[in-house]
């Protein structure tokens, strides 16, 4: 069992920039492939970023593709998400998720979800 708490959401100009953090619990974060993903108001849940949980892989939505970056600090059971020249379109709530799954990027691969932080960039 692993339970995730997000953190570091909040309100942003466009162009700012904000940090997102994922706690786990759990001795075995460190065998979980890491996600994230992000749900705006009226729209299904989207994939941003995950991290493998062994070679430290990454992968990002074309989206956010040279804007965002994802890494995880295995002795602390953190995943970041540092997001950069944020847009309003980035509006939305961004959920941390681990799995281990093989295709990494969709929601089935992934078994515990946090609850969500908010993230909202004003133009």
């Amino acid at each position: 069992q692993v339970q995730l708490v997000e953190s570091g959401g909040g309100l942003v100009q466009a162009g700012g920039s904000l940090r997102l953090s994922c706690a786990a619990s759990g001795r075995t974060f460190s065998t979980y492939n890491m996600g994230w993903f992000r749900q705006a108001p009226g729209k299904e849940r989207e994939f941003v970023s995950a991290i493998r949980w062994i070679g430290g892989n990454t992968i990002y939505a074309d989206s956010v593709k040279g804007r965002f970056t994802i890494s995880r600090d295995n002795a602390k059971n953190t995943v970041y998400l540092q997001m950069n020249s944020l847009k309003p379109e980035d509006t939305a709530v961004y959920y941390c998720a681990a799995g281990r799954g093989s295709t990494w990027y969709l929601k089935s691969d992934y078994d515990y979800w946090g609850q969500g932080t908010q993230v909202t960039v004003s133009s």
